[in-house]
């Protein structure tokens, strides 16, 4: 489907950004026109690519509340969930099953079982996946059970910003379509590189988040993508609230302040022009699968 070492001889730098978080290391983002992708370069190796999350702190797979950042992460978070809650629900049916893929701390996991599914997680990170499973007792796992799940096992699996970080993005897909049902869905959320505060704050947008975010999509790749193994977009929804925390973020990385009230206004002026547009700080994509296979990619 997509080979980075084939194209980036002769794809265009989009733009030039550092990693604010870690490293400060500069890496330039790639265009794919064909896919309306871009994507993260020097790409670092699967073992490097630990070294860029920290140990401690990273907000997604700890529970910390030591900054006004960590409270927002969580009070976005709590909204978030029941959202999900109910975006899902409209798939379940007797002893649906789900699988949450990048669980963190696995709030989403423990939603998913209150609401009725059968639901397990996947989350690589050891720290965040035992917090996990003190909240959804032991159904959250290391990335290598994905091998193990039996093929057709799940109605619904759900990544949750959780595609922009995998090193494997075509070999991760084609596991994800095996393990669906034939009528089941794959629900992606993640940011849009088209949207108004990407392009106001440019170079500064903290939802790039190089290298940890290895690919950046828009509103046209995702379902370019999943065609390839012959799935559809059925449904794409605006996560609202993103726009306001990564306008946050974006100010942070740009004056080293979080600026709120300039950052609510850019937060609410990305969502007012997305009405019209489409192109949210970050959108969920319900993809429905059309097939028992998918073709060779």
């Amino acid at each position: 489907m997509f080979h980075v070492e084939r194209c980036m001889k002769t794809h265009k730098t989009h733009i030039t950004l550092k990693d604010y978080s870690v490293s400060g290391e500069a890496f330039q983002l790639l265009a794919d026109p064909s896919l309306d992708l871009l994507y993260t370069h020097p790409k670092p190796s699967d073992l490097e690519l630990k070294t860029y999350y920290p140990d401690t702190g990273y907000i997604s797979h700890s529970n910390q509340l030591k900054s006004l950042i960590d409270v927002l992460y969580h009070v976005v978070r709590y909204f978030s969930l029941r959202r999900k809650v109910k975006l899902v629900a409209a798939f379940k049916a007797d002893t649906a099953t789900l699988l949450d893929v990048g669980a963190g701390t696995g709030y989403f996991t423990r939603a998913a079982k209150k609401g009725g599914w059968v639901a397990k997680g996947i989350e690589p990170n050891s720290t965040a996946r035992g917090l996990a499973n003190d909240k959804s007792y032991n159904s959250v796992f290391s990335e290598k059970m994905l091998n193990s799940f039996p093929t057709a096992s799940f109605d619904v699996i759900t990544l949750w910003h959780v595609l922009e970080h995998l090193p494997n993005l075509d070999k991760d897909i084609k596991t994800f379509k095996k393990l669906l049902k034939p009528n089941g869905r794959i629900i992606v959320a993640v940011p849009n590189f088209k949207s108004y505060d990407a392009g106001h704050f440019k170079k500064f947008w903290a939802a790039y988040d190089v290298p940890r975010h290895l690919w950046h999509f828009s509103k046209e790749s995702i379902p370019k993508i999943f065609s390839r193994v012959q799935m559809s977009l059925e449904s794409t929804h605006p996560m609202l609230m993103d726009a306001y925390y990564v306008s946050m973020l974006s100010n942070k990385h740009k004056t080293g302040s979080h600026k709120i009230f300039s950052s609510l206004c850019t937060g609410f002026l990305s969502n007012l022009k997305a009405l019209k547009t489409g192109e949210y700080s970050s959108l969920i994509y319900v993809l429905k699968n059309n097939s028992w296979r998918s073709k060779a990619l």
